[in-house]
């Protein structure tokens, strides 16, 4: 199988269906794929929503948590048991356009890439959320640009393709999600942006506020950081 779509919900029943078909019409004509589902603790009718989706969808899998562990945990889980060479995530609110995953799945099957290129990174240039939204994403991109040097403009975007065994070499932490783009620079591959559509949330509620994410994000750059500054990539003659 080549490729392994993980999408990682909470509470997302509304975009459930609606998102599950437009990953399949982006993918049409493929048979080596996969979508994992990781049902991330949701307490409304996700997992109901997933079922159905499931009874008609013989390339859906649905993989559930007991309790809500972060979209970071999620993301592992779906990778952890996916079967796909390649992975591509993207958020469940349906802001992603899963339309865009052929094109970032291309850059990294063209024969003539570079070896050491293992993930294509969405770049969200016309981005649709609130001003407030936007102002904070743009400050945090800049900083965390500056002082991790990720070769991203925008590293907070879902919507990625990357090999699958090169995520499990990465050291897993809670949010490590954000800072997928650093971390694989740390481990010595190379990474491209690739301009994507971004859209409107126009079900559900984000599970994220300004402040929270600013907080919990002041604390992940610093360690990564850390990690950075510890990272040994051996040469192999």
């Amino acid at each position: 199988m080549q490729l392994s779509v993980v999408v990682p919900v909470h509470n997302e029943g509304e975009n459930i269906a609606p998102l599950i078909d437009e990953i399949v019409a982006a993918l049409a004509g493929r048979e080596d794929y996969e979508i994992i589902y990781v049902n991330d603790g949701s307490r409304d009718d996700t997992a109901a929503r997933l079922a159905e989706a499931a009874t008609r969808l013989p390339q859906l899998r649905v993989i559930t948590h007991a309790r809500a562990c972060g979209q970071s945990t999620a993301v592992a889980t779906g990778i952890r048991h996916a079967r796909g060479r390649w992975i591509a995530t993207l958020d469940g609110d349906g802001q992603n356009d899963p339309a865009d995953i052929p094109k970032l799945l291309a850059v990294l099957t063209d024969p003539t890439r570079p070896l050491k290129r293992v993930m294509a990174a969405g770049y969200r240039r016309k981005r649709q959320d609130t001003w407030i939204k936007r102002i904070s994403s743009k400050i945090a991109n800049g900083v965390r640009s500056r002082l991790l040097g990720d070769a991203t403009p925008d590293t907070g975007c879902g919507l990625k393709v990357f090999e699958r065994a090169v995520f499990l070499e990465l050291p897993y932490f809670d949010h490590m999600h954000r800072f997928l783009p650093a971390l694989v620079r740390r481990a010595g591959y190379e990474l491209v942006s690739v301009e994507v559509n971004h859209r409107h949330r126009t079900r559900g509620v984000s599970k994220y506020g300004t402040l929270d994410r600013l907080a919990v994000g002041i604390v992940d750059l610093f360690g990564v950081m850390w990690l950075q500054r510890r990272a040994r990539v051996p040469e192999i003659e």
